[in-house]
């Protein structure tokens, strides 16, 4: 191998520093790669020593490229940029047709592919290829169409189209929630089991059950057992069999509590700061099946949404008709 190359940063340092340099946050950056602040500030460091100069300025709330850093920035971004065009252009013809989307295991399928055939109802040509998986995907690379990507609004990528939000619920088989311990109050969980996403680096605290128990008023709750699973959809799966108590995560089970696999025992929700966004692919945006399966994806979102505020409505009047009936008693 040419001495040149054997001194040449990883291309995962490379790319975080691009990430880095554009977005001047560390915290944002790591967002858009989906890896923790703490990793990208270490693989930076770790750059920073392997060329021996400081690229940022580390300031109180601000980060700043060095003069050097700006010129190193702006090099590495042509390069990456050159790098995902020459990969395009060798996939060329070999690329299979029809449509790629890329998102993660657990929107894929609780969301998309129970929603796929109305797409195709709509256009039977075009075929689309659903790739879930949880690990961060570059668009520039050329073999993705449309991402969509679980961020916060203020990572949200130039050209995202914010689908919506995410709320987070209890949710139980009818069994368990209207069972032999009903589930009446919060305070009712302390006879249940809870079903746990596994998350060992804390990296998505706002689906952890302790931030719910918590904004409702139960921070110290001892539950009767725990249960964790490593993807969302086996927390669900569970969750339907009557394993324990889920942290719903709506519109995502949205289906599921339509159809009575499961239920939302509680009135109190608690809103996540992320939201779940579409992002065409910069060389396929203007291609006629990439933009009408963006026009199909926020049309099915704004359907949930009229579904979920017809349902609050709906909630609420039984609720005032309860009240008005035990008052009458």
């Amino acid at each position: 191998m040419h001495k040149t190359l054997r001194a040449l940063p990883s291309l995962d340092f490379l790319r975080g520093f691009e990430a880095a340099g554009r977005r001047l946050s560390f915290t944002l950056a790591a967002d858009e790669l989906f890896v923790t602040q703490s990793a990208l500030s270490r693989q930076i460091k770790a750059l920073e020593d392997a060329l021996g100069i400081p690229l940022f300025e580390r300031r109180h709330r601000a980060l700043a490229l060095t003069p050097a850093g700006t010129a190193f920035h702006r090099e590495v971004t042509d390069a990456l940029q050159s790098l995902a065009s020459a990969a395009e252009r060798v996939r060329g013809t070999a690329r299979s047709p029809g449509l790629t989307l890329s998102t993660t295991v657990s929107f894929a399928s609780l969301w998309v592919i129970p929603r796929l055939a109305n797409f195709r109802a709509r256009h039977p040509d075009v075929e689309v290829y659903v790739s879930a998986d949880d690990r961060v995907v570059d668009l520039a690379r050329g073999d993705v169409d449309v991402a969509v990507r679980y961020l916060p609004d203020s990572a949200a990528p130039e050209g995202a189209v914010r689908l919506f939000g995410e709320r987070m619920t209890p949710v139980a088989s009818p069994k368990i929630a209207h069972g032999t311990s009903p589930l009446r109050s919060p305070a009712d969980l302390t006879r249940h089991v809870l079903l746990h996403l596994d998350d060992p680096d804390g990296r998505t605290p706002w689906l952890d059950w302790r931030s719910w128990l918590t904004s409702n008023g139960q921070p110290g709750l001892k539950p009767a057992g725990a249960l964790r699973f490593r993807i969302y959809d086996q927390v669900v799966q569970a969750a339907v069999g009557g394993q324990g108590v889920a942290l719903g995560r709506l519109p995502m089970i949205a289906e599921h509590l339509r159809d009575g696999r499961l239920v939302a025992p509680f009135a109190r929700k608690y809103d996540s700061a992320r939201g779940y966004f579409a992002l065409p692919s910069p060389r396929a945006a203007d291609r006629d099946d990439v933009v009408a399966f963006l026009r199909w994806l926020t049309d099915e979102a704004a359907v949930e949404s009229e579904r979920s505020a017809t349902s609050i409505v709906r909630r609420k009047a039984n609720a005032e008709s309860a009240v008005r009936t035990r008052v009458k008693a």
